[in-house]
């Protein structure tokens, strides 16, 4: 059985680093998603949190990284991103939050 998620469940956060800044001037937004949210969920609920009209949504896997900390090795788990493309005139400020 399948419940359905709000858009809150689906976008865990924006992503705020250089290459999302410049992303940004090609009218893009990327955030950070559940592990198991598909391509029209993510456009729903951006739709639906910030009144824009998405165009397109590329996802990507993030593979965690091995990290060593006092010689006790560990790995970061994986992390989904999704590139959302806004139709021209549209824009997110993700700076200022909801």
């Amino acid at each position: 059985m399948t419940t359905k998620r709000s858009a809150y469940d689906v976008i865990v956060a924006p992503v705020i680093t250089e290459k999302a800044t410049l992303a940004s001037e090609a009218n893009q937004v990327i955030f950070k998603v559940k592990p198991d949210a598909t391509k029209t969920e993510i456009k729903n609920a951006v739709e639906a949190l910030f009144k824009v009209k998405v165009k397109a949504v590329n996802t990507i896997v993030r593979k965690g990284k091995l990290k060593a900390f006092r010689g006790v090795k560990a790995v970061l788990s994986d992390t989904k991103r999704a590139v959302v493309t806004l139709e021209s005139g549209h824009s997110i400020d993700v700076t200022t939050g909801l």
